[in-house]
């Protein structure tokens, strides 16, 4: 197995160990992993092609899918609410 694909294995490990934990928690190492997944996307895509970069994009975006419709309702101007375990 290559690299990238190996870092990839490792990614989706880390983010499952990452979402067992409390959402307070998850802020840091959820924010690292969610800017890792574009280099290692791209880095799998070139090495094996873009149908695994498809697949690989179709699972990040799986399983980031509410950080990502937070970020997208921020750049939009749109109303975000925080979930309610980060209200203080």
């Amino acid at each position: 197995m290559s690299t990238p694909l190996i870092l990839g294995a490792l990614w989706v490990v880390a983010s499952a160990i990452v979402a067992m934990l409390p959402m307070r928690r998850q802020m840091v190492p959820g924010i690292a992993l969610l800017i890792a997944a574009p280099v290692l996307l791209v880095w799998i895509g070139y090495a094996h092609g873009w149908l695994w970069l498809a697949i690989g994009l179709f699972a990040f975006v799986s399983m980031f899918r509410n950080p990502l419709r937070y970020f997208l309702r921020r750049a939009l101007g749109r109303p975000a609410p925080l979930p309610k375990e980060l209200e203080k």
